[in-house]
């Protein structure tokens, strides 16, 4: 496998079809966003060690900054390299068809709740609804966000209502506790854009360091 200098995921050169070429090298990307990027800057990318970890409001993440992704992070920190109690992320993002049809051929979930409008109009909902697990997937997305290493341990979850597709939702994590020295239990939250709750819980996560060097 190869990686996209730009985001830093991995990709098939077998069947990547997006390259470019710079001091002699073959580069490969996941979409032409990154390649655009690429080409921008070469050399910054090419010379950085890790140039696709995302840096926000100057507190770096394991999340890495893809062109191919969409959403808006927004993080509030005490501290640039570490994480604390009261620390907040959210994360804010457009739920499309084309999101709940990626997710359904990924997970095999093809209930027709999610992908047949005529059936989804006979169901209490009146309409097709997202899948619960890709709404929930959106704190985890934020969690990345928070300086170091975010990992799962635990995380309950209580839905009050649907999420409809080409709705815009946002999740919210808040660090309420600190457990132990990297342990940590935090309030998650899903909101839509009326700002009522769809989704309520806690996680409890472990934070490592990020393997910089």
């Amino acid at each position: 496998m190869a990686t996209d200098p730009a985001c830093g995921m991995e990709v098939d050169p077998l069947t990547s079809s997006i390259t470019a070429e710079y001091d002699g090298q073959l580069y490969h990307f996941c979409s032409d966003g990154c390649k655009e990027q690429f080409k921008n800057d070469p050399q910054r990318f090419v010379e950085a060690a890790l140039p696709a970890l995302d840096k926000q409001d100057g507190v770096t993440t394991s999340r890495l900054a893809s062109e191919s992704t969409s959403g808006t992070f927004e993080l509030h920190t005490h501290h640039d390299d570490r994480v604390d109690v009261g620390d907040e992320v959210t994360l804010t993002k457009t739920i499309t068809e084309a999101d709940v049809e990626r997710f359904a051929a990924l997970t095999s979930d093809t209930n027709a709740l999610h992908l047949n409008e005529r059936f989804a109009s006979r169901t209490r909902f009146g309409s097709r609804i997202v899948h619960g697990t890709l709404v929930s997937g959106l704190i985890s997305a934020a969690l990345a966000s928070l300086p170091g290493i975010t990992i799962y341990l635990s995380q309950s979850l209580e839905f009050h209502g649907p999420v409809f597709i080409g709705e815009t939702v946002t999740a919210r994590c808040r660090i309420d506790d600190q457990l132990d020295e990297d342990k940590y239990r935090l309030t998650t939250r899903v909101e839509n854009d009326a700002g009522t709750s769809v989704l309520d819980g806690t996680a409890t996560v472990l934070i490592d360091e990020l393997p910089l060097e």
